[in-house]
């Protein structure tokens, strides 16, 4: 069974309430019905209802069960989610008049629906910037008390019967934190391998990767991710992390054994922390493009509810993914 089915058969498992705020788009509606098909649900599509509509009934999917249409300019919830939007941004000096038209934003309006306990997560960026739907999502639901920051990671499926042996692998921080200090860094680290515990059940193994390892070069970028390990190892002195590590010693038993030969991740890892956002984007989508990874993401972590990101050359499977994500996200 490929990683990618294994996650959506167990968050069909774990039925959570999903919204997808761009319900106007063809492969929003192909990708929620398709997590329908696959057991997951409820869903709710926020969007123009004329529009929703006829991609359902094109489909031949209208009335179909589990799978609900919000339209902010004509729904119930609109005046409600008005007032809680005031509420959250009264102290920017935010109008009423303000509060009403963001509310009827999709990105907004569907934010609010988790925040208000109406969804357990959120999902878009189908048409959105990762910008406009990570503010959303910060603005509305918040970061999670105790989080350091809100990060984020690309769940990474390798091609099936890879050579590696692995099917999966968590890369962070791909999409979102651009160049973390050594504390911002060791919270992703935390933060990842958590994630990669949570979506894959596998015990994480993480590895700091640089462009140097245990000490092959010296350079005040590998200094922060020695420092990082240092606070990780403080933190959470029963995860197994190292680093620095270039990725080959990472990734690759036998040159992990000769480059780390004490390392208790080297040559072992499936959660890559990235020194920073040039590194971990280029890197994401060179195993997509080149290695044939599927990628999915960026998944968003620290925030009080799930709330995610997908890329505007998302596939309607990607949105499929996605759903499932935020679904075991959302597990108590």
């Amino acid at each position: 069974m490929s990683v990618l089915r294994d996650l959506q058969n167990r968050a069909a498992a774990r039925p959570a309430h999903i919204v997808l705020s761009e319900g106007h788009d063809p492969r929003v509606v192909a990708g929620a019905l398709a997590a329908l098909d696959a057991g997951m649900g409820p869903i709710t599509l926020v969007g123009p209802q004329t529009a929703i509509t006829a991609l359902l009934a094109d489909a031949g999917a209208t009335g179909r069960q589990g799978l609900h249409i919000q339209d902010p300019e004509t729904s119930d919830l609109t005046p409600v989610y008005t007032a809680l939007y005031l509420e959250l941004r009264r102290h920017k000096g935010v109008s009423e008049d303000v509060a009403a038209q963001q509310a009827r934003d999709p990105l907004i309006f569907a934010a609010l629906m988790v925040r208000n306990g109406d969804a357990d997560g959120t999902v878009g960026g189908a048409v959105a910037t990762t910008s406009d739907t990570v503010r959303a999502a910060l603005t509305m639901i918040g970061k999670a008390k105790g989080a350091a920051l809100v990060s984020s990671f690309f769940l990474m499926a390798l091609p099936e019967n890879h050579p590696s042996g692995r099917s999966a692998m968590v890369f962070g921080d791909c999409g979102l934190v651009i160049d973390p200090d050594a504390a911002e860094l060791a919270a992703i680290a935390a933060q990842s391998a958590s994630s990669c515990k949570q979506l894959l059940g596998d015990d994480p193994k993480v590895a700091l990767l640089s462009f140097s390892t245990k000490g092959s070069a010296r350079h005040d970028h590998v200094t922060k991710v020695t420092d990082a390990l240092a606070i990780v190892h403080k933190d959470h002195p029963d995860l197994p992390a190292d680093g620095e590590l270039q990725f080959d010693a990472a990734f690759v038993p036998d040159v992990g054994a000769s480059k780390a030969p004490d390392s208790p991740t080297a040559g072992h890892a499936n959660v890559l922390i990235f020194p920073n956002l040039d590194a971990g984007n280029i890197g994401y989508k060179i195993a997509q493009r080149i290695g044939g990874c599927d990628a999915i993401g960026p998944v968003l972590q620290g925030l009080t509810k799930p709330a995610n990101d997908l890329s505007r050359g998302c596939t309607a499977a990607d949105v499929t993914n996605m759903i499932a994500v935020t679904t075991l996200q959302a597990a108590p």
